[in-house]
């Protein structure tokens, strides 16, 4: 019985990061992340930045 307190203990882990990798890997589907978001971002601060510079 104890060796079977031992087995289940790395497959609780592997089952949790299963859990995380499928949570992670979900976020990363949603459109919320990734690299035009972010560089519409910069271009709209560039943007930003250039007009309050060109007024003085």
């Amino acid at each position: 019985m104890a060796s079977l307190a031992w087995l289940l203990i790395p497959f609780a882990a592997a089952v949790g990061a299963g859990l995380w990798a499928a949570l992670a890997a979900r976020n990363r589907k949603s459109g919320k992340t990734g690299d035009n978001t972010e560089l519409n971002g910069y271009a709209a601060f560039r943007e930003a930045m250039e007009k309050s510079h060109s007024g003085t």
